[in-house]
């Protein structure tokens, strides 16, 4: 059975889409995959937004940078389908479903809960970014990368950053979840 969604969850929608977006530009270069706030922003849609929601706030950023408008990290347009980062945006959609749906329901909202989910979703977007990035570059753009520096570039130097966004993201959790649902 489909659910309508209220003027409230498209309001609430269209904000983190724009607050993901915003996290695109926020970002520390790091060689290969930028670090930015886009984990941050696309983990809390789905904490506070619940998996279909949050996963559809993500889905509409996705949407919108692939049509044209530049709010990816590096641009935007049809092709950065072609880029070997675009599976991290894949990732941050499954990811931010994922952490929703573990949330959803949950009488009280521990932070140890909530930082479960948080890892939770972390390890999808570096799963589906890592696992694209490999195919991208070896089999569809010709820049091959090997495992090594694969795991190294699109992990270990990105992954500290994200892991403090995961704790961030858990203790902002708790704080808005009351606000958001007394709104």
């Amino acid at each position: 059975m489909k659910k309508k969604i209220t003027t409230r969850e498209m309001t609430l929608c269209a904000l983190f889409t724009v607050l993901t977006a915003v996290g695109a530009f926020i970002k520390v270069p790091v060689p290969v995959v930028p670090f930015t706030l886009q984990l941050l922003f696309t983990m809390m849609a789905g904490l506070l937004l619940g998996g279909r929601l949050g996963a559809l706030s993500v889905g509409i950023y996705a949407v919108l940078g692939l049509a044209g408008l530049p709010v990816f990290a590096e641009g935007g347009g049809f092709w950065y389908i072609l880029k070997p980062s675009f599976g991290y945006i894949l990732g941050f959609i499954a990811g931010s479903y994922v952490t929703g749906r573990m949330v959803e329901g949950l009488e009280r909202l521990t932070f140890p809960r909530v930082l479960t989910a948080n890892f939770a979703g972390l390890a999808i977007v570096y799963a589906m970014g890592m696992v694209y990035y490999y195919i991208i570059s070896n089999f569809v753009i010709d820049a091959p990368i090997g495992l090594w520096p694969l795991f190294l570039y699109c992990f270990l130097l990105v992954v500290p950053g994200d892991i403090c966004l995961c704790f961030l993201a858990a203790g902002l959790t708790r704080r808005l979840k009351p606000v958001i649902a007394n709104m």
